[in-house]
């Protein structure tokens, strides 16, 4: 019984739920009485919640099980047609933003977006200038009223309609409905996302797919907004992952075995999470140069205790008269001083640089076909380290003029405007040019149409889709257009489960040769919105005695199965009295040849535990080993394929 106990899931959590909760009222305590948790958030946000994070979580969440058909298969979705393959494509570009690979990418995509999403509705606030919030009383207190709350809540839930109908009058009644909370928070937010996740996919390199552009997006704009809260968050990322795992699979058993995949960093959308990062910082910096302008402002952050000065809003003043602006410690327009590091671009600067080198967008790279990769890491680490400092250029520089004596007041020609440029409005502009930069060369692919030209050997047609297995043919999806530089050049190969649809734009390797040969089999799912078919694909072998493999690959639809493709023969390096004996694949099965002196013959191989003879030599099947034999010589010849990834 005690065995059992320690092996229940229910045990596992319930053990570790106490330790938290423990952990957590003792903290609770040691921050009495000045600490309410809560307060902060709800100066900022709707009830302290994020809703819209949490709504375009949703929203996702709803494309993976009904769009790619996730709820018949969770560990499973339709991935092909929701890439961006093409603008000749609009359903990919429509979704590849929202799609997701895998149940694991889902995942890691919603936890990370909860965790920065989150961090930048905050930072993006449901009340423009935040507002006043009561402490809430003592505990105790609050459980004294809990009573009384319960007993009113018939009386609100009768009220609940009449609220919901009474909504729109009172954001009518704002002077700006952008101004209203609600319309910030069910339709802004979630709004941005969308918008920014449509308009992101119009620029992907490739045929992208997942949510992580949106992720990097809520990223950038944290990192200048609270670029120490988004360091800190960073970690928060992956408390949250422990979290999810540790109440999903409280108890889990492992044991080593063999792996199969790219190399990490060759998994990276580094160009897709380089335009999210670089678009919401851009976003970010806009926004808050903004509301340091604006006149008259309110200031009733959330933060007003803790982090005096201009930083609530933007990491710098804006320009201000005489020298005091240009002080270590300064007072700003509301009359409280912000230290000089809350003001340092080291800052913003050092948080990019963090963030960028956690999340891998230093990896750049150049696909060689087949699965090979070149990796340029030094060259990565110099870009994301430019890409930091213009960021931190454009999030804190000042207004002053880079040449007041030349500056206009007020420029009205190109020429005037360049004698008045301000720092502020460099950095600006070198943020605009890096996102051009990194968004430009996506936009040429996906105006190129793919070759509708017949696929090698006979394809699987299901719905308009072909799904054949070739070798070494050229990877019409990276050679889309033909570049040459420093040596490399996208005119590769590729071996694999190949997938085409002319009329989608598609054209990819679905599984690589590799891949197959690891696992044996693999399931390619082809489709659209809210439906599937799937084929399997599945590679049979046998490898000759230091001769190779020999192998033909089948495909499965409906259990009907049909042979894609047939490899070369692979001779056996054993000599049987001057005869060579080679295994060959062939359509449907395997056939063995004998050469010798006196010719040659072949015969289908035999069943398991079953003979055949040619040319004086017998080839015997013993389970998944072959035999030859001949007076009293007897040497092992081929043995059947094993896959590592099915052992």
């Amino acid at each position: 019984m005690v065995a059992e106990a320690l092996t229940s899931d229910a045990v596992h959590l319930a053990a570790g739920g106490v330790g938290v909760v423990v952990a957590l009222a003792a903290v609770y305590l040691v921050d009495r009485p000045s600490g309410d948790w809560t307060r902060a958030p709800r100066s900022r946000l709707l009830l302290g919640v994020p809703w819209g994070t949490l709504l375009t979580i949703a929203g996702v969440i709803g494309v993976y099980l009904f769009v790619q058909s996730g709820v018949d298969d969770p560990n499973r979705p339709v991935v092909i047609p929701f890439r961006s393959w093409s603008y000749f494509y609009p359903e990919g570009l429509v979704w590849s933003s929202f799609a997701h690979a895998s149940r694991g990418h889902l995942t890691g995509n919603l936890l990370s977006a909860l965790v920065a999403g989150g961090l930048a509705e905050y930072a993006y606030g449901h009340f423009p200038d935040g507002r006043e919030v009561d402490r809430g009383g003592r505990p105790a207190v609050r459980l004294r009223r809990l009573p009384s709350l319960l007993r009113g809540l018939p009386i609100r839930l009768r009220r609940l309609p009449e609220r919901v109908r009474e909504a729109p009058s009172r954001i009518a009644a704002v002077e700006s409905p952008a101004e209203s909370s609600y319309v910030r928070a069910f339709l802004i937010v979630p709004g941005a996302a969308v918008a920014f996740g449509l308009l992101s996919a119009l620029f992907a390199l490739g045929p992208v797919i997942g949510f992580s552009v949106v992720v990097f997006g809520y990223w950038g704009f944290a990192l200048v907004s609270r670029p120490v809260a988004a360091v800190v968050a960073m970690a928060g990322t992956t408390l949250v992952g422990v979290l999810y795992d540790a109440v999903r699979v409280p108890v889990a058993f492992a044991e080593a075995s063999p792996s199969y995949g790219v190399p990490g960093w060759a998994n990276v959308a580094i160009q897709g999470h380089a335009l999210g990062l670089i678009g919401g910082a851009l976003v970010a910096v806009l926004l808050l140069r903004r509301r340091a302008r604006r006149p008259n402002r309110v200031d009733r952050d959330a933060d007003s205790e803790s982090t005096a000065g201009r930083w609530r809003y933007h990491p710098v003043a804006t320009a201000d008269d005489g020298e005091g602006s240009r002080a270590d410690a300064t007072t700003s327009g509301n009359g409280s001083r912000a230290d000089a590091t809350e003001r340092s671009a080291l800052l913003v600067f050092g948080a990019l640089l963090l963030f960028g080198a956690s999340r891998r967008l230093w990896a750049v790279y150049w696909y060689l076909g087949n699965e090979r990769y070149e990796l340029y890491r030094a060259v990565g680490v110099g870009l994301l380290a430019l890409l930091a400092a213009i960021v931190a250029v454009a999030a804190v520089s000042r207004d002053d003029p880079l040449w007041p004596a030349r500056a206009v007041p007020e420029p009205e020609t190109l020429r005037d405007g360049i004698r008045s440029a301000t720092p502020a409005a460099l950095g600006v502009l070198l943020l605009v040019a890096a996102l051009a930069a990194v968004a430009g060369p996506g936009v040429v692919p996906n105006l190129v149409a793919v070759d509708g030209a017949d696929l090698p050997g006979d394809p699987i047609e299901v719905e308009g889709y072909q799904v054949t297995y070739a070798e070494n043919v050229e990877d019409q999806l990276v050679g889309v257009v033909d570049v040459e530089a420093f040596g490399r050049s996208t005119s590769v190969n590729t071996s694999g489960v190949i997938v085409s649809d002319p009329d989608r734009e598609i054209w990819t390797t679905a599984v690589s040769k590799g891949n197959l040969a690891f696992w044996g089999y693999r399931a390619v799912d082809v489709g659209g919105a809210g439906w599937r078919e799937t084929v399997w694909v599945q590679r049979v072998g046998w490898v000759a005695a230091n001769g190779g493999p020999t192998y033909r690959v089948d495909a499965v639809r409906n259990e009907t199965r049909r042979t894609l493709f047939v490899s070369d023969p692979a001779r056996a390096e054993p000599r049987i009295d001057g005869r060579n004996v080679t295994v060959a694949a062939t359509q449907g099965g395997f056939e063995l040849r004998v050469d010798g002196p006196d010719g040659n013959a072949s015969a289908p191989l035999p069943a398991a535990n079953e003979s055949v003879t040619l040319r004086g030599v017998e080839l015997v099947r013993e389970s998944d080993v072959l035999f030859a034999e001949r007076g009293e010589t007897r040497v092992r010849i081929a043995q059947r394929e094993r896959y590592e990834g099915r052992q």
